[in-house]
């Protein structure tokens, strides 16, 4: 039985983690959880399932908890998750936090030889160099969850890494693909919140609506799979049938297919290289009547641009970009700025902010509180 270790249990790639644990009883125990603010979650969790170990956000709920259920060791913060991703026990850590928070617990989990499920981007995009240096030397593995680098990583089993010409990474377009720039002024937190193919959490919703996260995600790529940016590309597509490609030097492409649903890379993560059965809607080719693709243009998605530039120069960009696009996109959620000013203040933190090409774990740290701050300043002197 595989012993999991989830972080962030109360988002929604938390919740159908736990959905795929409770489909397979025999096969993997839930030994460690951590949620933010919604401590019901923790009440459900330990209601089903007999777990020692749990991180919440607040001290002031860990106390309330540890009273609740004497039998279960609360933690909290920052302190909490790293020492859940430091437990003697746990085979793998589905690492499902947001944002950049999801850096140290990771590296620390590596350090004590756990095996990683990662659906935190932000892990590989302001930290990939420190990542993959920390699992060469401690020989763990590293699973992707995103749907999209799922998809690659299935479809290059059984291929030579260096007979790969492409990636090609799919993207639905988001909450705002049929609209032009013209037309996104004034657009609504309510309307950037309704995605048409999946069902997310507000921040990565958001992202996608701007195509940030399809930049971020380009990122990733370059990390988990050893590719230059040259041969990463991306394309909508409007379906989310075809989750992403590979196009190989013989012209073959492979392409994983499936409903829109996180669970099947949730569970292939935790199963690899087995599949096991997913009580989840069979995709059913001849419901398809088409299937469409179309270019994602850089005028239209600025962000996705700034994400190849950031990625390609290195350094301490990726932490700016993805800690001024954290704070940005918070603050469009909150009706403080516009949708639109998210790209702006974002380009603002790339260009204006001290740029490290070599920087050192803390360094990366610091580039990410700094991006936070100057938004948050550019923000309240506007």
């Amino acid at each position: 039985m595989k012993q999991v270790i989830l972080l962030g249990a109360s988002g929604s790639i938390g919740v159908q983690t736990i959905d795929v644990i409770e489909q397979h009883p025999d096969e993997f125990e839930l030994v460690a959880f951590s949620v933010g603010k919604r401590i019901q979650i923790v009440r459900d969790v330990l209601a089903k399932m007999d777990v020692k170990e749990v991180c919440v956000m607040n001290k002031e709920d860990a106390d309330a908890l540890s009273l609740e259920y004497p039998n279960v060791h609360f933690t909290y913060g920052d302190e909490g998750l790293i020492h859940l991703a430091s437990l003697d026990k746990g085979d793998i850590v589905v690492n499902a936090l947001l944002g950049f928070a999801g850096l140290i617990p990771t590296l620390t989990a590596i350090v004590h030889k756990k095996d990683i499920a990662l659906a935190n981007k932000e892990t590989l995009v302001a930290g990939g160099m420190f990542v993959k240096e920390a699992i060469s030397k401690h020989g763990v593995n590293l699973y992707p969850i995103d749907s999209e680098h799922s998809a690659i990583f299935q479809c290059l089993q059984g291929n030579p890494h260096k007979s790969i010409k492409r990636l090609i990474i799919t993207a639905s377009g988001g909450s705002f693909r049929d609209k032009t720039r013209a037309e996104l002024e004034g657009v609504s937190v309510k309307q950037a919140l309704s995605h048409p193919n999946w069902s997310m959490g507000a921040k990565i919703t958001i992202d996608s609506a701007s195509m940030m996260n399809k930049g971020l995600e380009v990122i990733e790529a370059h990390w988990l799979f050893d590719l230059p940016f040259s041969k990463i590309d991306t394309i909508m597509h409007r379906e989310s049938v075809i989750h992403s490609m590979v196009e190989y030097e013989d012209t073959a492409v492979m392409a994983q297919l499936g409903t829109p649903d996180m669970r099947l890379p949730i569970q292939y993560a935790l199963t690899y290289p087995s599949r096991l059965p997913l009580a989840s809607e069979p995709l059913d080719l001849l419901k398809l009547s088409t299937l469409h693709f179309e270019p994602l243009s850089f005028e239209r998605f600025p962000l996705l641009k700034l994400a190849y530039e950031v990625g390609e120069k290195g350094g301490n960009l990726p932490a700016i970009m993805n800690g001024a696009n954290e704070a940005a996109v918070a603050m469009f959620l909150e009706e403080k700025i516009s949708f639109l000013e998210i790209e702006e203040y974002v380009h603002k933190a790339v260009h204006d902010l001290e740029f490290i090409a070599h920087p050192t774990l803390e360094e990366v740290i610091a580039s990410d509180k700094k991006a936070r701050a100057y938004v948050i300043q550019c923000v309240k002197g506007a």
